[in-house]
């Protein structure tokens, strides 16, 4: 890593830069941030900005289940239990008769009262009500690496997988026509979606996961006139405003995540009216 920090030191010596702890965190979100774009645009083509919500709130069952089985870093058993959470979410949504939002919202409520009753329980929930807020500055550079490789698999998927991924969000039936496994398409993204938001929640926030997916695509969706296009300015606003919420978390000495949160909400705003006037 250092031959890292000597090259951000020479291509950007700005003050809030030179920690090594902000060089970390700066290249978490150089990874994450793209990421965050790409799932963005179709979690709110899909209208299931719920979804990504309530994958996060379903890490604290998995914390509680890696704290009850032992597990020293509850990474793992909050992965695996997102993916089986994302994977019983669709399935019910797919096969079963209620409505999207209603099946994520019972998914939702029952992960977070199970979390919070198991660790409640066992005495150890104010341990981890830090992953409530996250902390990005913390994060150690065998975590970028995680990232990196993360951030490689899901570039994958989306180079293999898009075309498939956007015909079945635009229209499931006519995907299905053309011989498409519309199930397994939505179950891919889904296992995709619960991976990073699981990743990233111990550096963000499980509070503020959710806005970091779905405010860079939604103002992108304001100002896009393709699908390109909307993919494009969504993984472009999600690092602008990755970045320079991070930097301005420096100098106010706030919460990066939340800090990051509110420059993609002043971005959303901006566009808001700058699309209204684009309408013929």
């Amino acid at each position: 890593m250092a031959e890292i920090y000597t090259l951000l030191d020479m291509l950007l010596p700005f003050e809030w830069l030179a920690p090594s702890f902000m060089k970390n965190a700066f290249l978490a979100l150089l990874l994450a941030s793209p990421l965050f774009g790409l799932l963005g645009s179709m979690v709110v083509s899909n209208r299931m900005a719920f979804f990504s919500d309530a994958i996060g709130h379903s890490a604290l069952t998995g914390i509680a289940i890696g704290v009850l089985c032992g597990i020293t870093d509850p990474l793992p058993s909050m992965i695996l239990f997102s993916i089986l959470f994302g994977f019983a979410i669709i399935s019910v949504k797919v096969r079963g008769k209620s409505s999207a939002d209603t099946v994520i919202g019972v998914f939702s409520s029952a992960s977070v009262a199970l979390g919070i009753v198991l660790l409640s329980a066992g005495g150890s929930f104010s341990k981890y009500s830090a992953y409530l807020v996250g902390d990005i500055l913390s994060i150690r550079p065998q975590e970028i690496l995680l990232l990196l490789f993360a951030a490689l698999a899901v570039l994958a998927i989306w180079i293999f997988f898009y075309n498939k991924m956007l015909l079945t969000n635009l229209h499931r039936t006519f995907a299905k026509s053309r011989g498409l496994p519309v199930f397994w398409i939505e179950q891919l993204f889904a296992i995709v979606t619960a991976v990073i938001v699981t990743l990233s929640i111990r550096w963000t926030g499980l509070l503020v996961i959710n806005s970091l997916l779905v405010l860079p695509a939604a103002a992108s969706r304001l100002i896009s006139r393709s699908s390109r296009q909307y993919v494009w300015f969504a993984v472009c606003i999600s690092v602008c405003a990755s970045i320079t919420g991070l930097a301005l978390s420096y100098y106010v000495g706030a919460a990066s995540g939340a800090t990051i949160v509110l420059v993609n909400t002043v971005i959303f705003l901006i566009c808001l009216p700058v699309s209204l006037l684009r309408r013929p």
